[in-house]
């Protein structure tokens, strides 16, 4: 990477995009009151007056961050393929969902947090239960793991351009960022700044969209490989769109991809989605702050329009890095054979090597010898008494940094936006996390158990220092992350303690309203526990079905339990002034949006 520079331009556009971030946002939220009635309202709920298209925008930014960008362009590079793009289109039709079947209720009954509701339907217990599972995730996941993934991926990213940044110092610049204009503006702050971070996201995924489909149509068709690892055999004379349908063939067709076993399409992967997008507090808390029933509805729908657009600008351009730089990815991944060439030399060794793929195909004669030397080792000891070791031959997730570091124009502007857009989405994100933690620990804690006369500017005061308090641990702990290498592939499977009993409890309460108070407490609790056994039991299984095993136990427990205990049916009141009119346009779009989605999957089947 010789001859690589962030030139004065793309210095001076960076700095002035971040600028405008932290003033607009600023700005916008200055006028907001934290004296007052509504004070706490005003500042965890910006007054509850946030526009459809504030929401719409503000959901994508608080969504993708580094994990999002760098993870989902790696994995559209590796196996996955298209078949990651499943998080996005499901989300589309998700959010649609809960535009018309969960917000209706949320926004009624005048909740500041998702767990206000549990304490409505059940008792304070699964109130307080589920405000401290989600805690634990936002605190101990989200808000560690983004601040580590966003300074990786600045460091990794500006060392490229010869300028070293520390790890610690990257965490500390992020929180601190985040941190000011969230703390000052609260969720208003964030909204408007979110507006930018959002439509920059958007405008620079296609910046690096265009320059990769670009980089493909001038390149030399010899220098190509496949997705699958093989050498390009394609005419030279092709156009763009025919070199990257021949190329990718494979990639493109989601459902032949063993990644996205299509049963987890039926069941699995609406869990965690169900949970993100309808009743996690990190997101929610943007559709709470609503100014209407229909301009909740917009919003959502606004967002899962965009959600149809991300595979597009993110995944698409991953799946294009591996056509173009695949001798960079192996490099990038080291001396992967290492391993290989240590157990041939000890006639002792009873080591058996698991082959990328595509480096297999790439390498047709390596993988031949490897194959061969595994099936000595078996015949010698067993294969009982083998240990499987996989050689990792590419670093796929060096997939966005390659694209931007090769292909985007230095010193004319372009450089520095498309950086500034994707610290904004990290930066967004992490805002999202502080605020949440900081309106779930000050209103269902806080003010619930330790001081429940305190006042709307005490309120606010707490929600700041906790603000505080949350970025000094995630700064500090967060650099520590560099010695788990296996801590982000841990994530998603650990949120199935939590989401799935969440998402449970809220199903069975909403369409049984007459079964026991403590139907709550005993479906967060039992959740972990079979979640739990199951993926101790089965470890090999996907984390989605048993995600989907866990669903069905607890609801089926529920069912019990509510056939043993009746009470009285709970009726959920109307706690607010606001106009609760559906929106007729936002549920048009939205039908429309679904058939978009169903046809994207018949499209790339």
């Amino acid at each position: 990477m010789q001859g690589l520079s962030f030139g004065v331009i793309d210095i001076v556009v960076f700095f002035l995009f971040v600028g405008a971030v932290l003033a607009v946002g600023l700005y916008k939220s200055k006028g907001e009151k934290t004296h007052g009635d509504n004070g706490a309202s005003d500042y965890f709920l910006a007054g509850r007056g946030l526009s459809w298209w504030l929401i719409g925008f503000s959901l994508i930014a608080a969504n993708i961050s580094a994990e999002q960008f760098v993870g989902m362009s790696g994995q559209g590079a590796g196996f996955e393929g298209l078949s990651v793009s499943s998080w996005e289109w499901i989300a589309a039709i998700t959010l649609v969902v809960v535009a018309f079947a969960l917000l209706p209720y949320f926004l009624r009954s005048g909740i500041t947090t998702i767990p206000e509701f549990l304490e409505m339907r059940y008792n304070h217990w699964a109130r307080l239960f589920m405000t401290l599972s989600m805690m634990l995730i936002l605190v101990g996941v989200s808000l560690i793991g983004v601040i580590y993934a966003g300074a990786l991926t600045l460091k990794e990213l500006m060392s490229s351009y010869d300028i070293m940044l520390s790890l610690p110092g990257c965490c500390w610049a992020l929180g601190i960022i985040a941190a000011i204009y969230v703390a000052v503006g609260g969720l208003k702050a964030c909204a408007w700044a979110d507006l930018l971070q959002g439509s920059a996201l958007i405008i620079g995924g296609g910046i690096i969209t265009y320059f990769a489909f670009d980089a493909l149509g001038g390149a030399n068709v010899a220098e190509l490989v496949t997705s699958t690892g093989a050498q390009a055999t394609i005419d030279p004379g092709s156009g763009v769109i025919d070199k990257f349908s021949t190329l990718n063939e494979k990639a493109l067709h989601m459902g032949s991809n063993p990644a996205m076993p299509w049963p987890i399409l039926l069941l699995g992967i609406w869990i965690p989605n169900f949970y993100y997008w309808g009743l996690n507090q990190y997101i929610t808390q943007r559709i709470l702050g609503s100014a209407s029933l229909a301009d909740g509805q917009k919003g959502l729908v606004l967002a899962a329009g965009l959600k149809l657009v991300i595979p597009f600008v993110i995944v698409i351009p991953g799946i294009i890095a591996f056509n173009l730089f695949s001798d960079e990815m192996e490099e990038s991944a080291g001396d992967h054979l290492a391993a290989y060439e240590q157990a041939m030399v000890n006639p002792a060794s009873i080591e058996v090597f698991e082959l990328d793929a595509k480096w297999a195909v790439a390498n047709p004669e390596k993988a031949t010898e490897i194959e061969m030397y595994n099936a000595g080792v078996i015949e010698r000891v067993g294969a009982e008494s083998v240990e499987e070791v996989a050689l990792k031959s590419y670093k796929y997730d060096s997939a966005l940094g390659l694209l931007i570091t090769r292909l985007i124009p230095q010193n004319i502007g372009i450089l520095g936006f498309v950086v500034a857009a994707l610290l904004g989405a990290i930066v967004s994100s992490l805002a999202a996390v502080l605020n949440a933690a900081s309106t779930l620990l000050t209103m269902d804690v806080y003010q619930r158990y330790i001081d429940k006369k305190a006042s709307q500017f005490r309120l606010v005061s707490m929600g700041r220092i906790f603000i505080g308090i949350f970025v000094v641990v995630g700064c500090v702990v967060a650099p520590t992350l560099a010695d788990h290498k296996s801590v982000f592939e841990f994530i998603q499977k650990f949120q199935g303690f939590v989401s799935t009993g969440i998402l449970a409890v809220f199903i069975y309460g909403l369409l049984n309203r007459t079964s026991g108070k403590w139907a709550g407490v005993i479906g967060l609790l039992a959740n972990p526990i079979i979640y739990g056994a199951l993926t101790t039991m089965y470890p090999d299984v996907h984390f989605l079905y048993s995600m989907s095993y866990s669903l069905i136990a607890v609801l089926a427990i529920m069912f019990v339990y509510g056939m043993v205990w009746k009470e009285e049916p709970v009726v959920f009141a109307t706690n607010t002034t606001m106009d609760l009119t559906s929106s007729k346009s936002a549920l048009g779009w939205g039908l429309v949006i679904c058939v978009a989605t169903v046809a994207l999957y018949v499209f790339f089947w």
